[in-house]
């Protein structure tokens, strides 16, 4: 996040949100039994060393940590206040975090995930953001792609109710 400082109460919140938030995560999925459909090109791509996008709609960020388990993974977020807390989540998971966000520092952000695809790493996006429209790519998921050369994996979870 750019250089900010925070109210005592924002740092208390900080410092107990994202580890409970990371704990939540782990036992939730902990309850689950995943099913995986067309798993192999994630791990073609894996195996290829050739870096890739991920993408995934915002609503479903949940237990992303667990869609994808390979490592060398960047993810912008945005650098609201809100994206402060998922970064430190996401951090605990072992990604890495590019803050930016369309309306400031975008290009920031942006170019902080072209250097992680030049080296090697996997991005992540979510091509819809917090402000919508909700399940509408907007153009940074694209443009990363189109600079990059990298392709765009869609990737989502849903969950049912198991019935005894």
């Amino acid at each position: 996040m750019s250089p900010r400082r925070f109210s005592w109460l924002e740092s208390l919140k900080l410092s107990w949100i994202p580890p409970l938030a990371s704990i939540w995560i782990r036992l939730t999925r902990a309850t689950m039994r995943i099913r995986r459909e067309n798993f192999g090109v994630l791990g073609d791509l894996s195996r290829s060393g050739r870096p890739f996008i991920l993408a995934f709609w915002h609503g479903r960020m949940f237990l992303m940590p667990y869609s994808y388990t390979g490592t060398g993974v960047t993810i912008l977020i945005s650098e609201h206040r809100d994206g402060e807390y998922i970064s430190r989540t996401m951090e605990r998971f072992g990604f890495a975090t590019a803050r930016g966000r369309s309306t400031r520092r975008g290009a920031i952000g942006l170019r902080e995930i072209l250097r992680g695809l030049e080296r090697g790493r996997v991005a992540a996006f979510t091509p819809d953001g917090p402000r919508g429209p909700r399940e509408m790519v907007q153009p940074g998921v694209i443009a990363a792609a189109r600079l990059s050369g990298a392709p765009i994996v869609p990737l989502t979870f849903a969950c049912s109710k198991k019935n005894f």
